[in-house]
């Protein structure tokens, strides 16, 4: 199987693709520099011609980031996902299209399971929600991933208030279940060689580490570990960016190990790896 792994300048793209060639599978890579500058007009030069499976690498797992630049945020959340998705139905294509649990609204007592519908509260979540929906439309060989928190995202909001020697506020009333790097790249090879073995198991599954968190408490995990002086402060306050984050993003991953095989795995297995990464600005 020859397998297209789209990817930018993040740490996602580089694991996966050094696992991936690691198989025996045939693994070419397509940079996007520029995610929201990336012209979806010229596919046709990008993907070689013969490729089976395209798996967009590209994790978009910060709202923050898509709530102050929200026309960047359309275009590589949706246009461009949309894009390869038309481009794959056209040419007998695959799909692999990461999405996030902020596609819910944080509402529900328990923890969402993949069939619960999106309510999105912020525009990250909007954007990948009506992708979801526009791939269960235009292409029915997918693999739609929601992913949990990102891991470096916490870690890297903690190392930057101890550069800047201040008080960093975390929002204790937002559970959820944070995701490494490392892990995400081990279910998505996971799962692309399940599909190399044809396995006809296209739709939505979810993954996130084992171990529900809140943010602070997350943040408290992460103050004292090497890099990380003891010194930096974490308080349990609402943020100015607190209003986009749903109380509860929480997710049942049954699914995905029932399918595939994957278990869940701790995420505190990679927390060290993670707090390095981002103290070394990779």
């Amino acid at each position: 199987m020859h397998v297209l792994v789209v990817h930018d300048y993040g740490p996602l793209g580089k694991v996966l693709l050094e696992r991936l060639r690691k198989t025996h599978l045939r693994v070419s890579p397509l940079l996007v520099s520029d995610p929201a500058k990336a012209g979806t007009g010229a596919l046709d030069n990008w993907v070689p011609k013969d490729v089976d499976l395209i798996v967009n690498a590209l994790w978009l797992d910060d709202p923050e980031q898509a709530e102050q630049n929200r026309e960047q945020a359309h275009q590589a959340a949706f246009a461009l996902p949309v894009a390869l998705a038309e481009y794959a139905r056209e040419h007998g294509m695959a799909l692999l299209q990461l999405s996030s649990c902020y596609v819910f609204d944080g509402r529900k007592q328990g923890a969402y399971i993949s069939s619960n519908p999106g309510q999105p509260i912020n525009e990250l979540g909007r954007w990948q929600w009506e992708c979801e929906q526009a791939l269960r439309t235009s292409l029915p060989r997918h693999i739609i991933l929601r992913t949990g928190w990102s891991l470096a995202r916490v870690v890297r909001k903690v190392h930057e208030c101890a550069v800047d020697s201040g008080v960093l506020a975390l929002p204790g009333r937002c559970r959820g279940q944070p995701v490494a790097v490392s892990d995400l790249a081990r279910v998505m090879a996971a799962i692309v060689l399940q599909l190399d073995c044809g396995a006809e198991v296209w739709g939505t599954y979810q993954y996130a580490g084992a171990e529900e968190i809140n943010l602070y408490e997350l943040g408290l995990e992460v103050v004292g570990m090497p890099g990380v002086p003891e010194s930096t402060r974490v308080v349990d306050d609402v943020p100015e960016w607190g209003h986009l984050e749903p109380v509860n993003t929480t997710m049942v991953c049954s699914k995905i190990r029932n399918t595939f095989g994957i278990k869940q795995l701790p995420w505190r297995n990679w927390l060290t790896e993670e707090v390095k990464m981002v103290c070394q600005g990779q």
